[in-house]
């Protein structure tokens, strides 16, 4: 089929442009009638992205099923997918469907909130797919706008502080990233993304307002992407928006946030930082690997003394999300794979924790771990699901969790042997408290009155966790699913940052001679 990539992209934002036309009135009708056409073309859309999986040929590293055409005077519509991007447009396909079927009990403003989030899995896809650097920056900045209305109209009583700091910071980073792209095309002249991978940007080091910069133009470069995508991630110690956004966000809105757009941070490191600034990444990567170590050690021990469900559980992002730097600036197969496969595993349990937490805040309107316990007594289905995540999230072998967490250790410690040992003691914070959250809210006695009349798990919430629970064993059990479609893309990778680093190497030893 031609033009896939741009009809899998489109077809949430049409649906949504029909909701926003065609659908009158706020009645019971209007509103489940909003639910069933989000659901029908988000699924659509997930059936769809099949193809490109079915079409995709892991053995080419190159962009496949390109398409191009003229878009504004002198910019390009280009969109593809390789290896590294393939599977997040597939993470996001196959997450929307299930964060529709958890938004079936909201009731207020049902057709905005519907349209909101069609536009933002057409703007999260748009990321992981365009191959020009101006339709990229669109795609990502604009992807704010309806996570901002999600938070700041259907969020908690701090709503408006929250999405107002979430816009900010995210926003304020990617200024920089903006100011990078004007000079990427002024020394490339070109926005394409297949050209810049292949120009050389200056490595020659100079003085700047009496700063020595080390590795000149592109280290200057690194760091305005790193600042975007850092914010993104995000990464210690600029992530505290996170979890003011994610206590304040709707189940749903959580769950696309931890399990989508913090990924759009860690793929523009590999999309843009190591392949198109190698010698900035080689002279920062001491600092990544720490602040990534800090990050999973800090993160950790903070969660270990949250009250909130929603904060232990953001939280734990964050030092998840350092595993994924971590990786990445190992800048060698195995940590580039494992940064890979972590993102893609935290996609499936991050989501499925936050849809735990939302379960039992729909009946009981608290998220105060210290108003529940014992809940396995009412609520057992609940403990079995609640348990497999659990024991996910801290990285028990045989889950998705914990290949990639092994295989970004294993690339560290081959570059960095002091930030690999530091790293794995969070696996132990991990441990501690993800287990500790579990056993106060479902363990123990049923001794609060307002428990004993708790249901279980309704036949549409078990709906939404089995493709979830599937998905992160069947990927525990069998990592060649992803380790296959990403590997070679990823030696790919490795090889020209590798070559990049020695002609840069090269030719600044004969510029000293």
């Amino acid at each position: 089929m031609d033009n896939l990539l741009s009809i899998v992209t489109f077809i949430p934002a049409l649906a949504a442009a029909i909701l926003a036309v065609f659908l009158r009135g706020d009645d019971e009708a209007a509103r489940r009638n909003a639910k069933w056409v989000a659901l029908f073309a988000t699924s659509i859309t997930f059936l769809i992205s099949l193809g490109i999986y079915a079409q995709f040929d892991p053995s080419n590293t190159g962009f496949q099923m390109v398409e191009e055409g003229e878009w504004l005077i002198g910019l390009k519509y280009k969109m593809g997918v390789d290896g590294i991007s393939v599977l997040f447009v597939l993470l996001t396909t196959f997450i929307m469907p299930l964060t529709i079927l958890a938004s079936w009990d909201v009731t207020d403003r049902v057709k905005e909130y519907m349209i909101a989030f069609l536009v933002l899995e057409t703007l999260m896809l748009g990321v992981f797919m365009a191959l020009d650097l101006i339709l990229f920056y669109l795609f990502f900045e604009a992807g704010l706008i309806p996570m901002f209305l999600i938070i700041g109209i259907w969020g908690g009583k701090n709503r408006i502080y929250a999405s107002f700091k979430f816009f900010l910071y995210t926003f304020l980073g990617s200024v920089l990233m903006l100011v990078a792209m004007v000079g990427m095309y002024a020394d490339a002249g070109t926005t394409d993304i297949e050209q810049l991978l292949m120009h050389q940007f200056s490595s020659e080091s100079f003085n700047l307002m009496g700063f020595h910069i080390v590795g000149g133009m592109q280290t200057l470069m690194f760091l305005a992407f790193f600042a975007s995508f850092a914010v993104k991630m995000p990464m210690w110690p600029v992530h505290t928006w996170l979890p003011d956004a994610h206590v304040q966000a709707p189940t749903a809105g959580s769950v696309v946030l931890a399990a989508i757009l913090l990924k759009m941070g860690g793929y523009g490191f590999l999309r843009f930082s190591l392949p198109m600034f190698p010698v900035g990444s080689e002279v920062l990567t001491p600092l990544v690997l720490w602040m990534s170590a800090i990050a999973i050690v800090y993160t950790s021990l903070v969660a270990l003394v949250q009250e909130d469900m929603k904060k232990l559980i953001a939280y734990s992002s964050v030092a998840h999300m350092g595993f994924v730097t971590m990786g990445i600036f190992a800048a060698n197969q195995q940590g580039i794979d494992g940064a890979i496969f972590q993102m893609l595993s935290h996609g499936f349990i991050s989501a499925a924790l936050f849809l735990i937490v939302g379960v039992i805040y729909d009946r009981m309107h608290t998220r105060d771990i210290d108003a529940y316990g014992g809940l396995v007594n009412r609520m057992p289905a609940y403990a079995l699901v609640f348990m497999l995540f659990t024991m996910a999230n801290v990285g028990l072998p045989g889950t998705s969790g914990f290949v990639g967490e092994f295989l970004t250790l294993m690339g560290t410690f081959q570059v960095n042997t002091w930030v690999a040992a530091v790293a794995t003691t969070g696996v132990i914070f991990s441990a501690g408290y993800a287990l500790w959250l579990y056993r106060r809210v479902v363990f123990g006695e049923l001794i609060k009155e307002s428990l004993k009349t708790i249901q279980d798990m309704t036949a549409r919430e078990k709906a939404i966790f089995a493709p979830l629970v599937v998905m992160t064993l069947l990927l525990g059990v069998y990592p060649a699913l992803v380790t296959d479609i990403i590997g070679p893309s990823t030696a790919a990778l490795v090889d020209q940052y590798d070559t990049s680093l020695a002609a840069a190497q090269a030719a600044s030893q004969l510029a000293q001679n």
